[in-house]
């Protein structure tokens, strides 16, 4: 199974919300059209988790635990 840093399954939590592979993916890419030059980190970030996803299967996604792992 696809390996995920902690930020990159953080960031899909964001933007999962019951989601599919393909249905976090469409959000993933949207938000990239609204990042600002300057978020650097956000954009590798999340190039980074759209290229994860884009290998596995969605059945191998359906596994995943998508629960955020940060402090409030």
């Amino acid at each position: 199974m696809t390996k995920f840093t902690n930020d990159e399954m953080n960031l899909m939590c964001i933007y999962s919300a019951g989601s599919s592979r393909a249905g976090l993916m469409q959000k993933l890419t949207e938000m990239k059209k609204y990042l600002e030059r300057d978020e650097v980190q956000l954009l590798e970030l999340t190039e980074g988790a759209l290229a994860k996803l884009g290998t596995m299967t969605d059945e191998e996604f359906g596994q995943l635990e998508l629960y955020p792992d940060f402090d409030i």
